[in-house]
């Protein structure tokens, strides 16, 4: 991969000669209209319209001796610029980005430029340095300019991908979130690529900000993709225990990207194993109607037969299991059963009792009320219980949260 960067226009005059050797000397660029203070002494003037016609000719032979002696000559900071924006040429001209760093040090340190330029230079500098695959010399590039501009977005994203390039990837996941963070500060969206790179490095690094950046991608650019990516990040880094894969497993299942044989197998397991059968056989079904599952198929036979055999409850029971003041658990297991059987506003009606009771789980509560006011279309009702859920069920209901405030 190249990066490309767009230098800003930089105040790099040419040199003309006195009046008296006007006729010999080249004519300025519109580029010398841009700083007309920068103006050599007389000293210097000579070698360096002499350095400059070589340049122009393409001189390669006598350009380093040119070269020489308009350093030697150079007196002031305006001499030392100018010689600073030939050797910058040079350099480019030879793809020798070693002396093309050596010219950019002295134009950041010539006290002519100001910050948005340098600035400027480095990134150009660092690009030039990528595409040459000399990675750590462009990390340290993107770092001058990161230092001169610390909240532009391109500085920061160049930084990252520079960072990531160069086996950095902890360290570019923190500067991509920021790169983020700018672009929305200024009003700007982040492009999807800069997302697509944000989650790769923090998740390859095994970093903490994976799960949001993740998150933040399927907020962002919401799509089959984005979903699921984001959803395996969350599940292959926090490892969540059956309660939090089965709620995740839901989410799957609201946003189409429940599409593969081993998930509907999985989720139809967990159902199970919480003797949630309802919900289970229901996953079953949808499974085959989707022609993702094969019953006959070993993988799914046993789930299949062994769902045969076990109960499935009506509202009738629930109802009555209701009755019997069961444990705060058990009572949301009960709404869990109403979530499975598809009737939300009743599992809403359980979940809300569920945080009366002072031996009730709140979050584990808020979570489930969320999921189901969120599938029966209770978009406020839902973001309200999401946000009330703290701990280790805070990050799933972020999840959720995104769901609600894209289809709500």
């Amino acid at each position: 991969m190249k990066l490309m960067f767009a230098t800003a226009a930089l105040a790099l005059v040419a040199v003309s000669a006195p009046a008296a050797a006007q006729s010999n000397a080249p004519a300025q660029p519109a580029e010398a209209q841009q700083a007309p203070n920068v103006k050599p002494s007389s000293k210097a003037m000579k070698p360096l319209v002499e350095l400059q016609n070589a340049i122009k000719a393409n001189d390669t032979a006598n350009i380093p001796a040119k070269l020489a002696a308009a350093q030697a000559a150079a007196q002031t900071k305006e001499d030392r610029y100018l010689v600073a924006v030939f050797q910058r040429q040079i350099a480019i001209a030879a793809g020798d980005n070693a002396a093309l760093a050596t010219a950019v040090d002295a134009l950041a340190n010539s006290g002519i430029l100001d910050t948005g330029k340098v600035a400027s230079l480095y990134r150009d500098l660092g690009v030039k340095q990528f595409n040459a695959k000399q990675y750590a010399a462009a990390v340290g590039s993107f770092q001058h300019a990161a230092t001169i501009t610390p909240n532009d977005p391109e500085t920061l994203e160049l930084l990252a991908q520079g960072m990531g390039a160069a086996g950095q990837g902890a360290n570019a996941a923190g500067i991509f979130q920021k790169a983020i963070q700018a672009r929305l500060a200024a009003g700007q969206k982040p492009t999807e690529d800069i997302y697509r790179r944000a989650v790769s490095a923090a998740y390859e690094a095994k970093s903490p900000v994976a799960v949001d950046l993740a998150r933040d991608w399927a907020a962002a650019y919401p799509s089959n993709d984005s979903w699921k990516n984001s959803i395996a990040i969350f599940r292959n880094l926090k490892q969540p225990d059956v309660e939090g894969t089965l709620d995740m497993l839901r989410l799957m299942q609201v946003t189409g990207v429940l599409t593969t044989p081993g998930e509907y197998a999985l989720f139809a397991e967990s159902s199970a194993d919480q003797s949630n059968f309802n919900e289970a056989q229901a996953v079953i079904d949808a499974g085959i109607a989707a022609k993702v599952v094969d019953p006959a198929n070993p993988q799914f036979r046993d789930i299949v037969n062994g769902l045969k055999g076990k109960p499935k409850a009506t509202a009738a029971d629930l109802e009555a299991a209701t009755k019997m003041s069961p444990s705060a658990i058990n009572l949301l297991r009960i709404g869990d059963r109403y979530y499975g059987m598809g009737n939300y506003s009743k599992a809403a009606e359980i979940y809300r009792q569920v945080m009366t009771r002072a031996d009730g789980d709140k979050d584990l509560a808020n979570l489930h009320l969320g999921m189901a006011l969120a599938r029966a279309g209770d978009k406020a009702g839902a973001a309200n219980a999401f946000k009330a859920v703290t701990g280790a069920r805070a990050d799933i209901a972020k999840y959720w949260l995104v769901y609600v405030q894209q289809h709500g």
